[in-house]
């Protein structure tokens, strides 16, 4: 078979970029990888490593984390709403595969038409139809490691020697295609769907789970010696997992440089790697496709695949023109389409078509709740929450009254001012969830669950490892609303049919008014810029000692406390977002996010810093652009800073604030960890104290 050694031609090409200093350790890395072409050999040194993960995993504590959360799941589904794939390869049913080769050479077609389907449709809907597909689909040929169109190698009787898919960048220097090119893979083996009917820990057999770390080492060895320029995330790489029905998601992550080059004894090495640095996650095994082959494309099997490969691209192309979050936003104005074209109603009436079921006496009734312009889910005066109301609240083992004060709104959804009524004197943030008793939950829900459930979670994290400081937010309750009357909750669990029964609640403290508030009354002078920056510099100083980093930073999300205290500060509040685990994903705002946030939708060291740098540019008066793109507002970044035209607002104010701006910008994308001492150092310089004596530090 033709085609030319991409091993090689990545290997020289990453020699030609070595310096003198490093000379030796790439050229060490090149014979690596030349010598790294056996997966038998590397399952073999993991033997030991799989049944230690084996005996040590249980149903609750599985030997894998999973590579996405269910809401993200569901986030990208209502995003995919308006996307169109079409498989035009059927996959062969499983019942008639068998041993037929020609199945299995249809499989292969099958496998490759429907990564084909999914990239170009992901890359149309979220990178602009008008942008050339960057990308291609090939196989892998296991003999030699090189990559041929599956209908090639059936052609020329190779068929058995296939052993991998991989989607790959278009490269005019070297078409035969190369190993760095490789943006996901994916293998085609008969007992994937075994793991589906697997209900406790369902990891990979050790021979898959070899085989897939095997091509994701290759993949990453290959792309640390490239020499070119895409932006290729280094550090991560997908693997799909897949039969002729059923299929799934693992993800290898870690830095590649850590890996000990001995090139006696290649297998033995990547083995200790992938024990000491790599960092796996597996989906759950779904279904992909049906009994006649078609693709699933909605459910969560193909969805996990479809997601794999999106974070694939973004590695490739950067954060997409079209955001998750927008796209998802359309799930609403496409349920309102959809009642008009079935004449349920006017396009003023219940806009979303959400439904509310209620008990009527003895007779179910299903009850049409009227909206004119939100998108929520309104319920009736009965589920209300107003001044006066009493909210009881219960967890395993207490159950708590708090009254409501105030309702306030953060210009989306709701949230309140409470007491507690066994302490009327103190004030508390409450918030509630999202209502358990919608039959679809709407795409504003999520914006609740990560208020209320991912911020209950967060908070709950801080307090178990001991995080305090005053500028953080404290967790004082949280557990579901207790209804008045009798509960008809089923013995088996869930909820019962009457208003509330299981709303999930959130109690914080302190109380006090946010930045927006205070900017739209003309209250964030100098001296308040300077107190947030310090205040706010403090709260993620003593969240990233536990490595937590908030990621979505706003004026909504800070607030001002002044009531019942000596000296006023700033709190930061709005947990929801936060990133504990490297799976993580901050939000996403045009204004506030990190230009490495909304390129690789993660956040580096110095993220969570150059979003307070905009929050304090914006409220101190600087100009608020019109952004309706990431494009946009990725070149309004680029152009405020080269033109320090953020430095130059923020001198007007504060000469210490254009210096902080000055040394965000040099840290921004770089992974170099803030120095907050210092500049908590240097800001509590210019904060007016009221009382100059002895003062005590509580910026810890």
């Amino acid at each position: 078979m033709e085609g030319g050694s991409p091993d090689r031609v990545s290997v020289e090409s990453g020699a030609k970029k070595s310096s003198i200093s490093s000379g030796g350790r790439i050229q060490d890395r090149k014979e690596f990888l030349h010598r790294f072409v056996d997966s038998e050999s590397l399952t073999e040194n993991l033997r030991t490593w799989y049944e230690e993960t084996a005996e040590n995993s249980t149903c609750n504590e599985p030997s894998f984390d999973v590579p996405f959360e269910l809401i993200d799941l569901q986030k990208f589904d209502y995003a995919l709403g308006g996307v169109p794939l079409q498989q035009l390869v059927r996959m062969p049913s499983a019942i008639y595969a068998s041993t037929s080769g020609a199945a299995e050479a249809t499989a292969y077609l099958a496998l490759e038409d429907f990564l084909h389907a999914s990239v170009r449709g992901l890359w149309e809907a979220f990178w602009g139809e008008d942008e050339t597909l960057p990308f291609y689909v090939s196989s892998v040929y296991n003999s030699n490691l090189r990559f041929y169109q599956a209908e090639k190698a059936i052609a020329k009787g190779r068929l058995e020697g296939l052993c991998a898919t991989a989607v790959m960048l278009k490269n005019p220097r070297h078409p035969q295609g190369k190993w760095d090119d490789i943006l996901e893979l994916a293998i085609l083996r008969p007992d994937i769907g075994n793991l589906a009917t697997v209900e406790k820990d369902c990891k990979p057999s050790l021979s898959i789970l070899g085989e897939a770390l095997f091509f994701a080492l290759r993949v990453l060895l290959a792309r640390s010696l490239s020499r070119s320029n895409i932006p290729l995330s280094l550090n991560s790489v997908f693997v799909l997992l897949v039969d002729t029905q059923y299929g799934g998601v693992l993800k290898v992550e870690g830095d590649i440089s850590k890996m000990e080059m001995d090139l006696n004894d290649v297998y033995g090495c990547a083995a200790e790697w992938i024990k000491n640095n790599a960092l796996i996650t597996i989906s759950p095994i779904d279904r992909i496709w049906n009994k006649l082959g078609n693709a699933n494309w909605g459910d969560i099997g193909a969805l996990q695949v479809l997601y794999a490969t999106f974070h694939s691209i973004t590695q490739y192309a950067g954060m997409s023109k079209n955001s998750v979050e927008d796209l998802a936003a359309d799930h609403s104005a496409r349920l309102q389409a959809r009642r008009i074209e079935r004449q349920l109603g006017d396009s003023k009436a219940n806009g979303n078509g959400l439904f509310r079921f209620q008990q009527h006496s003895a007779s179910p009734e299903i009850v049409e709740v009227h909206e004119e312009e939100s998108f929520r889910l309104e319920p009736d005066k009965s589920m209300k929450l107003e001044v006066g109301s009493i909210v009881l609240i219960e967890d395993s083992n207490w159950q708590k009254g708090y009254q409501i004060n105030e309702v306030l709104t953060d210009g989306e959804i709701p949230y309140y001012i409470a007491s507690s009524v066994e302490d009327p004197g103190t004030t508390l943030f409450l918030y509630v969830g999202s209502h358990p008793s919608q039959l679809e939950p709407a795409w504003e829900d999520m914006k609740l669950w990560y208020q209320v459930q991912r911020q209950t979670k967060v908070l709950g994290v801080m307090k178990q490892k001991g995080l305090w400081s005053k500028y953080l937010p404290q967790l004082n309750a949280s557990g579901r609303i207790n209804h008045p009357g009798q509960c008809r909750r089923p013995s088996s669990g869930g909820n019962c049919d009457l208003p509330w029964c299981g709303t999930p609640v959130l109690v914080t403290s302190p109380v006090g008014r946010t930045v927006a508030d205070m900017v739209r009354l003309g209250q964030f002078g100098t001296d308040e810029a300077i107190k947030c920056c310090h205040d706010c510099l403090s709260a993620l100083s003593a969240a990233s000692s536990a490595g937590i980093r908030h990621g979505d930073i706003r004026p909504e999300n800070v607030i001002y406390v002044n009531s019942g205290v000596r000296q006023p500060y700033f709190v930061l509040i709005g947990w929801g977002h936060a990133i504990l685990e490297e799976r993580d994903r901050p939000a996403m705002n045009l204004h506030f996010s990190s230009t490495y946030a909304l390129q690789e939708g993660k956040l580096c060291s110095a993220s969570d810093a150059e979003s307070l740098v905009y929050m304090l540019y914006f409220c101190s008066g600087g100009q608020m652009p019109n952004l309706d793109s990431v494009e946009g507002a990725l070149q309004w970044r680029e152009t405020s800073w080269s033109k320090r035209l953020i430095q130059q607002n923020l001198g007007d104010i504060s000469a210490v604030l254009k210096a902080f701006a000055d040394y965000v910008d040099s840290l921004c994308g770089t992974p170099y960890p803030m120095n907050y001492d210092i500049w908590l150092t240097r800001l509590k310089r210019h904060i007016p104290e009221e009382d100059h004596g002895k003062q005590i530090d509580t910026s810890s």
